[in-house]
């Protein structure tokens, strides 16, 4: 049993291809950060147009790469959820059609859902139930996950999303598009006391998160400061330890609140070398495991696209001509 996986909820088109015997037989990618770099961000339009350019050449080499082809697929997943209205669309057209054609179940998928099964393609994956740590640059969530689509969720950010302060602060301090990566990569120059950042939410009860705050703290400090290489490290490190420990905390209060010391982290901040060393030191405490997907993973993909539709094809999910988009969609919802 094959399934075909299009990923386009932003600025990357992915398609992959899941064996229900083998697991990912074939997974491109293209990014389009070369093309949102000039702007020092994402453009909703382009996004959308680089999709329509991109998404039918990389099904084909897909293809090509699996040594399989269209008749041996058995169903077409697409994230139709949460994500930028326009390049959802562009996703989700193709994503049907191809279906429709080959006369084969098309599957929407939820792209946070998807993310947090990610794990799941690897060796050892983790057993329900477990915890969910979800970060990326549009969600922080902290999720309890019974089973494939039942899902509770514990906490979550009342603001902006730790990979959007991340970027916003990168922003501040100079660096270029996507600023997450080049933030983390400073913040390992910097001198971890001099400055001390405050940790949002972290003295209050509840799982829930806030970083809008802590991102001013950052812009008030950089514009007191005379600003030098070796102070944007030091600013850069203080910023990623605040967004660090302040994620690991709720992460042991949710293991404590519920019992559950099994942990998956995904999303695009998974990859943060630094928040998987905290939260690796923080579940041998807790005597539990604690697991990433590989780095291929973190970001959007196909494979985690492709994977979570054939959870969804074997219960029988097939979504009807009349297909529809949900740029906002909560996980619970699903």
């Amino acid at each position: 049993m094959q399934v075909l996986g299009i990923e386009t909820s932003c600025d990357e088109t992915a398609i992959a291809i899941y064996d229900s015997k083998i697991g990912i037989i074939s997974h491109c990618l293209y990014s389009q950060i070369g093309l949102h770099n000039q702007y020092g961000g994402v453009v909703p339009e382009l996004a959308s147009r680089e999709h329509v350019l991109k998404v039918l050449p990389l099904v084909k080499k897909t293809l090509s790469d699996g040594k399989t082809d269209f008749s041996l697929l058995n169903a077409i997943a697409y994230t139709s959820g949460p994500g930028l209205m326009g390049a959802l669309l562009v996703g989700s057209a193709i994503g049907r059609s191809l279906a429709y054609s080959l006369n084969i179940p098309a599957i929407g998928v939820h792209h946070m859902e998807a993310h947090l099964l990610a794990p799941m393609l690897e060796k050892n994956p983790p057993k329900y139930p477990f915890l969910a740590l979800l970060v990326s640059g549009g969600h922080t969530q902290l999720v309890n996950v019974t089973s494939p689509g039942d899902f509770i969720i514990l906490g979550e950010t009342v603001d902006d999303a730790a990979g959007e302060a991340f970027d916003k602060t990168a922003k501040v301090l100079g660096l270029s598009y996507p600023g997450g990566p080049e933030l983390s990569a400073l913040a390992e120059k910097g001198d971890s006391k001099r400055f001390n950042f405050p940790r949002p939410m972290a003295d209050r009860p509840g799982l829930d998160f806030s970083f809008s705050g802590l991102k001013t703290f950052t812009l008030n400090t950089f514009n007191s400061e005379n600003i030098n290489e070796q102070t944007k490290a030091d600013i850069a490190r203080a910023f990623v330890d605040a967004v660090v420990d302040t994620l690991t905390i709720k992460c042991r209060r949710a293991i404590h609140e519920t019992g559950i010391n099994q942990l998956v982290v995904a999303g695009g901040v998974s990859a943060n070398k630094q928040l998987q060393h905290s939260l690796v030191n923080m579940i041998k405490k807790e005597s539990g495991e604690v697991f990433f997907p590989r780095n291929e993973y973190c970001t959007d993909n196909g494979a985690m696209v492709a994977y979570t539709g054939y959870l969804r094809f074997k219960d029988g999910q097939n979504e009807s001509l009349g297909f529809q988009v949900k740029p906002r969609w909560i996980i619970e919802d699903i």
